[in-house]
């Protein structure tokens, strides 16, 4: 106390008995009294670490200037056999047209989760230049107009978001079927995402041994502050055996520990692959 300016004293004599006690004993997480010590400083001196680049430069892969966009398509309960079909004769053209600098990475519906639901996963190879160049071709592309026409009949609603993938994560390859596929979203506190990137880039060196890490993103434009985590199991089964094989790994626990606090929601969707997806 001797070391605090008067006003503060005063300012904590007034508060009382609703601050904490600092000489309690140690929780069982067994904080130290520095950490104690750094919490009560924290009452009165507010450090910014300074940065001169954005999260996204940060965490991103340098080496290449793919750009990804997933949507989130909820079809009617009734159309959902039509949209499937729809969408497996149209969207494999644009995939294999190399005039159009898109690739489709993955197709599903979801299984468990939001039901009746279709996500799509593309790559933009080079960036926001080839989402644009994409957009203005499809704009002509009279047969796409007529599938969006046709599509809208189908649905309830549909949003997208683009994303750029973590520099330390897979990256999303065709696979051999069959897989169920896990998305685990993560909605994080504004401000995180450094400290999310950091932990994970430790932390996924556990989840590797069953090949279960298909992908990792972070949104850009659309909800921000969100990250997919993407994975691939043979069955419920294997997922639970390789999720519960994590936890016996060490340093796995440290990860969940510093990493929950940074969330605010989380979503997992076990996903379908539909024919034409690349990952089965």
């Amino acid at each position: 106390w001797s070391n605090l300016p008067q006003p503060c004293i005063h300012s904590l004599q007034r508060l009382g008995p609703s601050l904490p006690l600092l000489t309690s004993a140690p929780s069982s997480r067994g904080y130290s009294r520095d950490s104690e010590g750094s919490w009560f400083r924290s009452l009165f001196v507010h450090k910014v670490d300074p940065r001169t680049d954005a999260h996204s430069t940060l965490l991103s892969k340098k080496e290449t200037s793919n750009l990804y966009k997933i949507q989130f398509h909820n079809v009617k309960p009734e159309c959902l056999d039509a949209y499937n079909s729809l969408t497996e004769e149209v969207l494999p053209k644009l995939h294999s047209d190399t005039d159009y600098p898109c690739d489709l990475v993955g197709n599903w519906n979801t299984w468990y989760g939001e039901q009746d639901q279709a996500v799509h996963l593309w790559r933009f190879s080079g960036g926001y230049p080839a989402l644009m160049d994409c957009m203005n071709k499809l704009k002509q592309n009279k047969e796409y107009l007529e599938f969006r026409k046709e599509r809208s009949t189908m649905l309830l609603s549909r949003r997208n978001q683009l994303l750029l993938e973590f520099s330390f994560w897979n990256e999303p390859l065709p696979r051999v079927g069959p897989n169920l596929y896990e998305l685990r979203t993560y909605k994080l506190k504004p401000g995180t995402m450094i400290e999310w990137g950091n932990n994970w880039a430790r932390a996924i060196e556990y989840r590797q041994k069953n090949q279960e890490a298909v992908g990792g993103f972070f949104s850009q434009i659309g909800e921000l502050y969100v990250v997919h985590h993407l994975w691939a199991y043979k069955d419920l089964q294997s997922r639970e055996e390789t999720r519960n094989a994590a936890w016996r790994k060490r340093g796995w626990d440290e990860n969940v520990y510093y990493t929950v606090p940074l969330v605010r929601n989380m979503e997992s969707r076990i996903m379908i692959p539909l024919k034409i997806s690349p990952l089965q």
